[in-house]
């Protein structure tokens, strides 16, 4: 993806969020310089990969299939199973923006649970499936729990989430999703809350040839950095 594209990506959703009156961390906004002289203070924000992230899945169609997420909170995945330490967070929260039929494509997680939340802007459309241990999709039926609501779809089935509803995804359960936006906006805003986030080990794509992030080209300055370009803290 072109950096440019990623500026009016940030853009974009920045000023969607405004509308939607969801507030991020003041470091949400800061610049390439401002991440430059920030010391050590802030190394739980790099180490645990928190900050902006905007994906097209290495499909070069980000409109088509691409996603933007904020993670606002995450244990660090290097420290999730060490014994007997009392700092380590075990969960994660993230905010995520789609547009209209953008889609998440088709994947599952080993070891993370998690919730998706419709926030707002419109429907959020999500796709299931049961997934294998040898990353097959099985053609049985899926147990599927909105909002404590637990019920059976066939395989491939479809769920909508209005606004304020969410939907649990178990470790092992494939799925897809795409906005549906409603009201004269084009985004939509979901959340995530989940167990640990770990992006290097714990994404299984259906379609293998699908990346996770994305390569750069440099052909303006960044706005803000995302989550993978951080700088080292300086050294006093």
């Amino acid at each position: 993806m072109k950096r440019s594209e990623l500026n009016a990506i940030l853009r974009e959703c920045k000023a969607f969020l405004e509308r939607m009156n969801f507030h991020l961390p003041v470091w949400a906004h800061w610049s390439p310089e401002d991440w430059a002289r920030a010391g050590h203070e802030y190394d739980e924000v790099r180490n645990a990969r928190l900050g902006w992230d905007i994906t097209d899945f290495g499909m070069g169609d980000y409109e088509r299939i691409g996603l933007l997420l904020f993670t606002i909170r995450n244990g660090n995945p290097k420290d999730a199973y060490v014994q007997h330490e009392t700092q380590i967070k075990p969960y994660c929260e993230k905010i995520l923006i789609c547009g209209d039929e953008q889609v998440t494509p088709t994947h599952l997680h080993f070891s993370k649970m998690e919730d998706i939340i419709c926030r707002g802007g419109g429907r959020l459309m999500v796709r299931v499936w049961n997934g294998a241990e040898d990353g097959a999709k099985l053609d049985t039926p899926v147990e599927v729990n909105i909002d404590g609501h637990a019920f059976t779809v066939d395989a491939g089935a479809t769920v909508e989430l209005a606004p304020g509803q969410s939907i649990t995804l178990p470790q092992y359960q494939y799925h897809e999703f795409w906005g549906k936006p409603e009201a004269g906006e084009s985004l939509v805003l979901v959340g995530e809350v989940s167990t640990v986030n770990d992006d290097a080990a714990d994404n299984r794509f259906y379609d293998e040839s699908v990346g996770r992030f994305p390569a750069i080209e440099e052909d303006e300055p960044p706005l803000h950095l995302l989550c993978t370009e951080y700088p080292p803290a300086p050294e006093e």
